[in-house]
């Protein structure tokens, strides 16, 4: 029950997050100055990172669910190359933006590293399920997807801060970095009893 419903709220938060992101990216009214600025200076890496990372959040929730993963495995196959393509173009976008992201050097890394972690462990997952290592890949996918989850805490983030009353020049450089690491965090130790466990007999997932 308690899984259910931590999955519940994590694809509620997912889905949401991913049609805000298509709305800044294709009703141009709904932007903040911050974000308009984005898409004046840098269109294609802009709508590359919002759309992108949209796709990459609404799939990924249900690709993470086991029930439904098992009893739809050729819709899970698919999705899962749809969801590598559009992580492989949010990520290259995010770190194009990350190069004139606000708050200077301190976001300009952050932001630069959560793209590469981002990209980096979602083709080790394509790479696991390629080459038989389905324990791999189930590992490499937590991995990624908690990363792709940096986009809903950084947006749960930043009202906290703005009802905290923190002024958003100092909250946001620590928001870049708070969004994406404690994530990865999570994921491993939520992973560590997979690791601890011999690595099972599987088939590959063409």
């Amino acid at each position: 029950m308690i899984k259910k419903i931590t999955w519940l709220t994590m694809a509620f938060f997912a889905v949401g997050v991913a049609l805000y992101a298509w709305a800044l990216a294709f009703v141009p009214e709904l932007r903040s100055p911050l974000v308009n600025d984005i898409f004046l200076r840098t269109p294609l890496s802009a709508y590359g990172h919002f759309v992108g990372a949209g796709i990459a959040l609404a799939i990924g929730a249900f690709q993470m669910n086991a029930r439904i993963r098992k009893q739809y495995l050729a819709n899970h196959r698919w999705l899962g190359r749809v969801y590598l393509f559009a992580v492989v173009i949010a990520a290259l976008s995010a770190f194009r933006l990350s190069l004139d992201s606000f708050g200077g050097l301190v976001t300009h890394v952050a932001f630069a590293l959560l793209g590469l972690c981002w990209i980096s462990s979602t083709l080790m997952a394509y790479y696991c399920v390629r080459n038989h290592k389905l324990q791999q890949h189930e590992i490499w996918m937590i991995r990624s997807y908690a990363l792709t989850l940096a986009a809903v805490t950084l947006r749960l983030y930043l009202p906290a801060s703005m009802i905290a009353e923190i002024p958003f020049e100092v909250a946001y450089p620590v928001i870049a970095w708070i969004a994406w690491v404690p994530n990865i965090l999570i994921a491993e130790w939520f992973i560590l009893p997979t690791l601890l466990r011999p690595a099972r007999n599987q088939t590959s997932i063409p």
